[in-house]
Protein backbone atom coordinates (compact mmCIF):
# COMPACT_ATOMS: atom_id res chain seq x y z
CA UNK A 1 0.00 0.00 0.00
CA UNK A 2 1.28 3.50 -0.94
CA UNK A 3 1.72 6.06 2.13
CA UNK A 4 -1.02 8.94 1.46
CA UNK A 5 1.90 11.38 2.25
CA UNK A 6 5.63 11.63 2.85
CA UNK A 7 6.90 12.37 6.29
CA UNK A 8 8.35 15.34 6.53
CA UNK A 9 10.68 14.39 9.88
CA UNK A 10 12.05 10.85 11.12
CA UNK A 11 10.95 10.20 15.04
CA UNK A 12 13.49 9.46 17.04
CA UNK A 13 13.12 5.61 18.74
CA UNK A 14 14.75 5.17 22.57
CA UNK A 15 15.10 1.06 22.20
CA UNK A 16 16.93 0.61 25.48
CA UNK A 17 13.39 0.54 27.59
CA UNK A 18 12.18 -2.59 25.79
CA UNK A 19 11.96 -4.98 27.81
CA UNK A 20 13.73 -8.53 27.39
CA UNK A 21 11.77 -11.29 25.09
CA UNK A 22 10.81 -14.67 26.93
CA UNK A 23 13.91 -16.69 26.88
CA UNK A 24 11.19 -20.08 25.54
CA UNK A 25 11.15 -18.04 22.07
CA UNK A 26 13.39 -17.29 19.48
CA UNK A 27 14.30 -14.01 18.70
CA UNK A 28 15.90 -11.49 16.40
CA UNK A 29 17.92 -9.34 17.50
CA UNK A 30 15.84 -5.87 18.14
CA UNK A 31 12.71 -7.70 18.18
CA UNK A 32 10.33 -8.25 21.42
CA UNK A 33 9.84 -12.02 20.58
CA UNK A 34 6.56 -12.72 18.48
CA UNK A 35 4.48 -10.16 16.83
CA UNK A 36 5.78 -6.74 16.15
CA UNK A 37 7.98 -4.94 18.34
CA UNK A 38 7.01 -0.88 19.16
CA UNK A 39 9.31 0.07 15.88
CA UNK A 40 6.64 -2.23 13.83
CA UNK A 41 9.50 -4.47 13.27
CA UNK A 42 8.22 -8.32 12.77
CA UNK A 43 9.20 -11.11 14.74
CA UNK A 44 9.34 -14.55 14.48
CA UNK A 45 5.73 -16.23 15.02
CA UNK A 46 5.47 -19.40 17.36
CA UNK A 47 6.42 -22.44 15.45
CA UNK A 48 9.12 -19.97 13.65
CA UNK A 49 12.70 -19.93 13.86
CA UNK A 50 14.33 -16.76 14.09
CA UNK A 51 18.21 -16.92 12.35
CA UNK A 52 20.32 -13.72 12.65
CA UNK A 53 21.93 -12.46 9.23
CA UNK A 54 25.65 -11.57 9.58
CA UNK A 55 27.17 -9.80 7.29
CA UNK A 56 30.11 -11.35 5.72
CA UNK A 57 33.24 -10.89 6.95
CA UNK A 58 35.13 -8.54 4.70
CA UNK A 59 38.53 -9.75 3.16
CA UNK A 60 41.33 -9.03 4.85
CA UNK A 61 43.50 -8.73 1.66
CA UNK A 62 46.07 -5.46 1.91
CA UNK A 63 47.76 -4.56 -1.18
CA UNK A 64 51.32 -4.31 -1.16
CA UNK A 65 53.30 -0.69 -0.83
CA UNK A 66 53.89 1.54 -4.22
CA UNK A 67 57.32 2.87 -4.29
CA UNK A 68 58.77 4.17 -7.45
CA UNK A 69 62.17 4.54 -5.09
CA UNK A 70 63.19 0.67 -5.23
CA UNK A 71 65.43 0.98 -7.52
CA UNK A 72 68.23 2.17 -4.72
CA UNK A 73 67.23 -1.16 -2.84
CA UNK A 74 68.37 -3.05 -6.00
CA UNK A 75 71.70 -5.30 -4.59
CA UNK A 76 71.57 -7.42 -7.89
CA UNK A 77 70.89 -6.69 -11.61
CA UNK A 78 71.19 -8.94 -13.90
CA UNK A 79 71.31 -7.22 -17.80
CA UNK A 80 68.96 -8.19 -20.43
CA UNK A 81 70.00 -9.68 -23.65
CA UNK A 82 69.80 -7.28 -26.30
CA UNK A 83 68.06 -9.80 -29.09
CA UNK A 84 69.89 -10.50 -32.66
CA UNK A 85 66.65 -9.63 -34.39
CA UNK A 86 65.88 -6.15 -32.89
CA UNK A 87 69.71 -5.77 -32.72
CA UNK A 88 69.65 -6.34 -36.75
CA UNK A 89 65.98 -4.23 -36.72
CA UNK A 90 67.79 -1.16 -35.29
CA UNK A 91 65.12 -1.55 -32.62
CA UNK A 92 65.75 0.64 -29.07
CA UNK A 93 63.35 1.71 -26.83
CA UNK A 94 62.24 1.24 -23.36
CA UNK A 95 60.37 -1.73 -21.89
CA UNK A 96 57.97 -0.91 -19.05
CA UNK A 97 57.33 -3.58 -16.35
CA UNK A 98 55.35 -3.31 -12.67
CA UNK A 99 56.76 -5.51 -9.93
CA UNK A 100 55.74 -6.53 -6.72
CA UNK A 101 58.81 -6.82 -4.71
CA UNK A 102 58.74 -9.54 -1.83
CA UNK A 103 59.47 -9.60 1.90
CA UNK A 104 62.78 -11.00 0.90
CA UNK A 105 63.29 -8.64 -1.86
CA UNK A 106 62.90 -11.46 -4.94
CA UNK A 107 60.35 -10.63 -7.45
CA UNK A 108 57.17 -12.29 -7.13
CA UNK A 109 54.78 -10.80 -9.54
CA UNK A 110 55.56 -9.05 -13.24
CA UNK A 111 53.56 -7.67 -15.70
CA UNK A 112 54.55 -6.23 -18.81
CA UNK A 113 52.94 -2.36 -19.46
CA UNK A 114 54.26 -1.52 -22.05
CA UNK A 115 57.51 -2.02 -24.96
CA UNK A 116 58.45 -3.38 -28.29
CA UNK A 117 57.21 -7.03 -28.71
CA UNK A 118 60.88 -7.79 -29.26
CA UNK A 119 62.50 -6.48 -26.46
CA UNK A 120 59.59 -7.42 -24.27
CA UNK A 121 60.92 -11.04 -23.39
CA UNK A 122 64.66 -10.27 -22.95
CA UNK A 123 63.54 -7.72 -20.48
CA UNK A 124 61.24 -9.95 -18.43
CA UNK A 125 63.91 -12.71 -18.32
CA UNK A 126 66.49 -10.49 -16.89
CA UNK A 127 64.54 -8.27 -14.17
CA UNK A 128 62.61 -11.95 -12.51
CA UNK A 129 66.63 -12.58 -11.71
CA UNK A 130 66.86 -8.67 -10.27
CA UNK A 131 66.91 -9.27 -6.26
CA UNK A 132 66.65 -6.42 -4.06
CA UNK A 133 67.26 -5.03 -0.46
CA UNK A 134 63.82 -5.87 1.53
CA UNK A 135 61.65 -2.81 2.08
CA UNK A 136 60.66 -2.10 5.77
CA UNK A 137 57.68 -0.83 7.27
CA UNK A 138 58.48 0.11 11.70
CA UNK A 139 61.08 -2.17 11.22
CA UNK A 140 59.00 -5.39 9.60
CA UNK A 141 59.44 -6.41 6.01
CA UNK A 142 56.72 -5.75 3.18
CA UNK A 143 55.99 -6.54 -0.22
CA UNK A 144 56.45 -3.20 -2.74
CA UNK A 145 54.42 -2.74 -5.54
CA UNK A 146 57.11 -0.46 -8.54
CA UNK A 147 57.91 -0.01 -11.71
CA UNK A 148 60.88 -1.34 -13.46
CA UNK A 149 62.20 0.89 -16.70
CA UNK A 150 64.40 -1.25 -18.95
CA UNK A 151 66.71 0.82 -21.54
CA UNK A 152 67.55 -1.19 -24.73
CA UNK A 153 69.74 1.22 -26.83
CA UNK A 154 72.20 -0.09 -29.55
CA UNK A 155 75.69 0.92 -29.18
CA UNK A 156 77.07 3.37 -32.16
CA UNK A 157 79.88 1.30 -33.70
Amino acid sequence: MMPSRIPTHTPQVDDRGIPPADPGLPTVPGSTGAGTDPNGVLGPILGETAHEIVPPRPSVHTSPRVSMMMEGHLIHRVEPLYPALARQAGIQGQVLLQAIIGKDGTIENLRVIGGHPLLVRPAVEAVQQWRYRPYTLNGEPVEVQTQVTVHFVLSRQ
